[in-house]
């Protein structure tokens, strides 16, 4: 479930994992000696939650491209796996060869081609003169123009030519589109690669994500920008929804979000979950989960009374979000409740508080 009060949520502080230990030390004493026993408490709270559904989601780059030869060539280096590259550095490189000597040979053209308008241009001119002079002949002066347009023509062509296959000699070295890290070589020196071939998969780990795709039913509740709590099996943090493609698959119904995400805590490739809503947030009572005591008749909490006796009170448990659960039953806000040391507990016993009311109270604050 998620929360939407920031200050309701439940967090373990220092002085919660010091009462824990002491919780474990005091227990054996207080067992041996039948005393008052130790636990923890917290107050139960009024929070805004919305009930949710967990999704599954994957954490992946935004820049996750194989990079395709664009030539024909054998390769003669390429880059390893784990190398750090920045855009524009080589990660691959192919026989140049041939292209270098076809590069030579249109250089060739070219200045052969330039060679002729050298010769055309100024004949035509000095055939002009002469034929106002009627000492050049009319067919002579048309052909040596023909020559020379045709000229100009090949001289076109010959340049198109060399820019081409100067344009497929720089691509005989592989440049990263983008900064990242090479993952996987598709190729190995001296292989031969054709135009499209895969050579290598490049990653950027630092412009990540999180995909996942939730129920058609949440598409109301979710906004861009909207807070989620996202989790593995041993961490959970915040992230915030980037965007949402607002079109669902007829035949799963599910949409897809993507979350921004901190690169320093996340792996590409990575598995999570989602808690994503269902419904509108709405005001309940709610207690930290691990105030409940499971048993086969139901759940219970233990409350306590001024006079530091336990009483068990039966409750159901609702919606949940991160630390707190949704309870109803014989409570109200601001009623102490064990937190710690509630599984050895029974009714009417009395109890020593580990942590003071003003820490049990900033533990849980109670929604404005």
């Amino acid at each position: 479930m998620l929360i939407f009060q920031a200050q309701s949520r439940v967090f373990l502080s220092g002085w919660q994992l010091l009462a824990g230990v002491a919780l474990m030390l005091f227990a054996g004493i207080a067992g041996a000696q039948q005393g008052p026993a130790p636990v923890v408490v917290v107050r139960a709270q009024l929070v805004m939650l919305a009930p949710t559904v967990d999704v599954p989601g994957t954490v992946i780059s935004r820049n996750d491209s194989k990079i395709a030869s664009e030539v024909t060539g054998r390769v003669t280096w390429i880059a390893e796996v784990g190398t750090v590259v920045a855009e524009g550095d080589p990660v691959a490189r192919l026989d140049d060869i041939r292209f270098r000597l076809q590069q030579s040979e249109f250089v060739g053209q070219v200045e052969r081609q330039r060679a002729r308008l050298t010769y055309l241009d100024p004949e035509v001119e000095r055939l002009e003169k002469l034929r106002l002079e009627n000492n050049a002949a009319v067919s002579r002066l048309d052909q040596t123009k023909s020559d020379l347009e045709v000229a100009r023509g090949d001289t076109r062509v010959a340049k198109a030519r060399l820019a081409q296959v100067s344009d497929q000699l720089a691509k005989t070295t592989i440049r990263a589109p983008f900064a990242g890290t090479v993952t996987e070589r598709m190729t190995n020196i001296g292989e031969m690669v054709s135009t499209g071939s895969e050579v290598v998969r490049l990653v950027d780990p630092s412009a990540i994500e999180i995909v996942a795709r939730a129920p058609l039913r949440s598409a109301a509740f979710l906004k861009k920008g909207a807070v989620v709590e996202v989790s593995t099996g041993h961490r959970s943090e915040e992230s915030t929804v980037r965007t949402i493609v607002p079109f669902g698959d007829p035949r799963s119904h599910m949409f897809e979000m993507r979350l921004n995400v901190d690169p320093a805590n996340w792996v590409v490739g990575e598995s999570v979950r989602i808690a994503v809503p269902t419904a509108n947030a709405r005001e309940v009572l709610a207690v930290p989960r691990d105030a409940l005591v499971l048993r086969r008749n139901g759940a219970s909490v233990f409350r306590v009374g001024t006079d530091q006796l336990v009483e068990r009170i039966s409750i159901l448990a609702g919606s949940g979000d991160g630390d707190l659960i949704e309870v109803s039953g014989d409570l109200k806000a601001g009623d102490t409740i064990v937190v710690r040391g509630a599984e050895r507990l029974r009714p009417g016993q009395r109890v020593m508080v580990l942590n003071t009311d003003t820490e049990a109270g900033n533990t849980s604050s109670t929604a404005n």
